[in-house]
This record gives C-alpha cells, structure tokens and sequence, in this order.
C-alpha cells in the first residue's frame, strides 16, 4: 500500500523536533454534493529542526516516532521570508 503524502504549512514549531503542519483539503459532501474544506493538524518529525512557522512542506506517513506523531518532512516547499 502506498504511503499518504500531503501538503500543508506549518503552524508550530514550538517543540523540539517536531512540527505541527495545517492539512487543508477539499471533500464532496455525499448527501448534498457541495465542496467542504477539511482542515488537520499532524504532528511531524523534522530532526534539523529547519522549518519555521509560515513555510510549506511535503509531508509523507512513516513509522511512528511517538504516541501522536507518525508523519516525517519529505521537503520544504517554500520558506516563509
């Protein structure tokens, strides 16, 4: 099985390597048909401790590294300024 890769931004980077990145993405709803935004907040292994608050990144799922964090950076898309 394919492991999941998502983008996101990230919106903590509070903790000692580990962020929190913002996956936003679009859904159907299936009753009514409409475009719903679903929003989740991943916790992310990053051990450089590179990313800042503000940038993108590329997100893929991975062994878990502790209780609530199974996602590693694969990149950084675009560094905020």
């Amino acid at each position: 099985m394919p492991r999941k890769i998502f983008d996101g931004v990230v919106v903590s980077d509070k903790m000692d390597k580990t962020v929190v990145v913002m996956v936003e993405r679009l859904v159907k709803h299936p009753r009514v048909g409409k475009r719903i935004r679903q929003r989740v907040k991943l916790k992310v292994h990053e051990p450089k401790n590179d990313c800042h608050i503000g940038d993108w990144v590329r997100i893929i799922e991975a062994r878990p590294f502790s209780k609530q964090k199974h996602w590693r950076i694969l990149k950084i898309l675009q560094r905020m300024k």
